[in-house]
């Protein structure tokens, strides 16, 4: 095992560091201060060629000015917030309005823009550190963060998170990576097949706001239990389709108790890359790239292109704090919220 340190380029007049994990059997992961983002992931496909499975940029300025979140930590809550409103023991929160000014997205883009801190703590893991002020983008207390990416032997990456606020908050930490297992630059994902352990998903309305109702997967296109190819049903005339354009749904892990279990099972049809997905979270977004339009330019000087990569990102459903009823994001101060997502991949 191994770690390279280097400069990737400067934002605010400060270096920004990029780290690369090297592991015995030359899987590689880069990893760079900005976002504390996932920016490179090489894994050998069927053929034995090293290949970079997250779409996303090349350059610092692609990071900053042209990204759609990619690889990015997201936070304080991932996801959508209906409004930009919660409540919190009779307090009202009004948060950053981000998305078509009525939504709070990805905690208003706090975290996934921040300059994290990046420090070797073993020869396989990485942990960026970072403290949000109280009251930034809205959100309660001053909260100390840290973000462990870890890249062992069996070529399992392991990203674990850690928050602790010195107010009562909600916390909801994700991974934006965009993954196409056939590599960065090779065209739609619709034939990688997709298994999810989710027998539930959380309805969206016209603006992407959990409606509140939790249908079967089961008759719909949102059936996931066996594999299938990700293409297979996109185009279905479903009004949930409809309203995410595509895939756009958190899905409701089964029988979730907060052990690390596998969620999902991905392929890519072209590499055989295999890629499983284990957490300890009790819901996970898959993202098919919807809204992507070929409009910015990524790795290669290449466009990125619609449903040139898949999401999933492991998570507390959307808009839970206006759900009690839903997995708790609540988190009183001094508690630490604690998470961990495992991506092991094979051929």
């Amino acid at each position: 095992m191994s770690i390279e340190k280097f400069i990737y380029g400067k934002m605010n007049g400060k270096d920004v560091n990029a780290f690369v994990i090297t592991n015995t059997a030359g899987t590689k992961t880069q990893i760079i201060e900005k976002g504390a983002t996932l920016d490179k992931l090489f894994v050998a496909d069927k053929n034995g060629e090293a290949i970079d499975v997250l779409v996303g940029h090349d350059t610092l300025d692609g990071h900053i000015n042209r990204s759609d979140y990619q690889g990015v930590v997201v936070g304080q809550y991932a996801n959508r917030i209906k409004g930009g409103v919660f409540t919190i023991d009779g307090t009202t929160y009004n948060v950053t309005k981000n998305e078509k000014g009525i939504t709070c997205l990805h905690g208003g883009g706090e975290y996934s823009s921040a300059h994290w801190k990046g420090e070797e703590v073993s020869s396989s893991s990485v942990k960026f550190t970072y403290t949000s002020p109280d009251g930034k983008e809205g959100f309660p207390g001053n909260v100390e963060l840290s973000v462990t990416y870890t890249l062992d032997d069996s070529n399992s990456l392991t990203i674990e998170y850690s928050a602790v606020s010195d107010k009562k908050t909600v916390i909801n930490l994700t991974n934006h990576a965009y993954f196409n297992l056939n590599g960065c630059n090779s065209g739609d994902i619709l034939n990688h097949t997709l298994q999810i352990n989710a027998d539930r998903f959380t309805a969206i309305d016209e603006n992407s706001i959990p409606t509140g109702e939790l249908p079967e997967v089961f008759g719909t296109p949102f059936d996931f239990t066996v594999a299938k190819a990700i293409g297979r049903d996109i185009e279905e005339a479903h009004p949930q389709i409809k309203n995410g354009m595509g895939y756009d749904h958190n899905f409701c892990i089964k029988d979730h108790d907060g052990s690390l279990k596998t969620i999902a099972v991905a392929q890519g049809d072209k590499s055989g890359i295999k890629m499983v997905v284990k957490s300890t979270e009790p819901g996970v977004q898959l993202y098919t790239g919807n809204f992507l339009d070929g409009s910015v330019i990524g790795k290669n000087e290449l466009p990125i292109t619609k449903r040139s990569a898949f999401c999933l990102e492991t998570q507390v459903y959307p808009d839970s704090p206006n759900h009690p009823e839903w997995p708790s994001c609540v988190y009183d101060a001094g508690q630490e919220y604690k998470s961990v997502t495992v991506f092991t991949f094979s051929k």
